[in-house]
């Protein structure tokens, strides 16, 4: 993707970061609500269908940390951060509004070398390539979730796996 269709598309680091923010929360939203159903009303038919939706997400929101925080070139430390705001209800929200009044989701996708020496590093340039081939990165990056939530789904309910 070439900055021109990134401005075109609309589909900058921000507008990625943002929506995946919104997405885990309102995964989180129904996750509770199915959670509620289930021990307050023994209506149990709602958690494996949002269990799975939140789960899906939560990878998908993990996966875009490390795209955008390579891209932005956070630290590890704020990409991990990042990462962790989706293990607390609605903590995406706030973590996003925070990233975006310092300033840290603004700029295009990085699709071309620059003076910066990290910019000739191979993940750099595997990374710029990825960013370049959008459709097929967005393919490796479902598949690479969908492998991830087959192992989770595999190991079961995140209660059973320390019993």
């Amino acid at each position: 993707m070439t900055p021109a269709t990134a401005s075109a598309t609309g589909l900058t680091p921000k507008r990625a970061y943002r929506f995946l923010a919104i997405a885990e929360a309102v995964t989180w939203t129904l996750l509770i609500v199915a959670m509620v159903a289930k021990y307050a009303f023994q209506v149990d038919a709602l958690v494996p269908i949002a269990g799975p939706i939140h789960g899906f997400v939560f990878l998908a929101y993990g996966a875009m940390q490390l795209v955008v925080g390579r891209n932005q070139r956070w630290a590890a430390g704020t990409v991990l951060l990042g990462i962790a705001t989706a293990v607390v209800p609605y903590a995406t929200i706030p973590w996003e509004r925070r990233l975006e009044r310092r300033g840290a989701l603004e700029g295009a996708w990085r699709t071309e070398a620059t003076d910066d020496p990290r910019d000739a590093s191979p993940l750099d340039r595997a990374f710029r390539w990825g960013i370049a081939h959008p459709v097929l990165l967005v393919a490796i990056a479902l598949v690479l979730v969908a492998a991830a939530f087959a192992a989770l789904l595999t190991a079961g309910p995140p209660d059973e796996w320390f019993a």
